[in-house]
């Protein structure tokens, strides 16, 4: 038997079945603090789906559904579910199934933050020491104990 707030919609042209889960409006307007689209992927409330290798969790919209994408315990950004397809806002890409949306927008992750890593420099010694000492990292610290000033332009007095 079907639960009144789970609707399953047949869609026998692409051979797949969608359920949608309505949410009263009484639930809608309730005042917990702990918002139903901010639940983490493990919590038994979250709607949740699994595929290879990504969670997705329903945040809101009727149209497009937002979702997101959690890999691993990281979440790596949103795609949403449209009615005749899926996007991850990166790209002007349309897929067919959740699975595509979700690996076209960790590829895109992972060339960002390639291209971060590589274009970004480590501050100099000099910038270091414009920092507040508490907001040093152990290796900045470490630069720090090694670096030795060279002096550019002595004047003698």
């Amino acid at each position: 038997m079907q639960s009144p707030l789970h609707k399953i919609y047949d869609n026998s042209n692409h051979g797949t079945q969608t359920m949608i889960t309505t949410f009263s409006f009484q639930e809608a307007q309730s005042d917990d603090p702990r918002e139903k689209i901010l639940l983490p992927p493990t919590d038994p409330n979250a709607e949740v789906i699994e595929i290879l290798g990504y969670n997705l969790v329903y945040v809101n919209g009727p149209c497009p559904r937002n979702y997101r994408v959690y890999k691993a315990d990281s979440m790596i950004g949103v795609i949403f579910q449209h009615i005749t397809h899926w996007s991850n806002g990166v790209d002007s890409l349309r897929y067919a199934e959740p699975i595509d949306a979700a690996v076209g927008l960790d590829d895109f992750m992972k060339v960002a933050r390639v291209s971060k890593a590589t274009t970004e420099q480590p501050p100099t010694e000099e910038e270091l020491l414009d920092k507040e000492f508490d907001a040093l990292t152990s290796d900045e610290w470490e630069r720090l104990k090694r670096y030795v000033p060279h002096a550019k332009h002595l004047v003698g007095v």
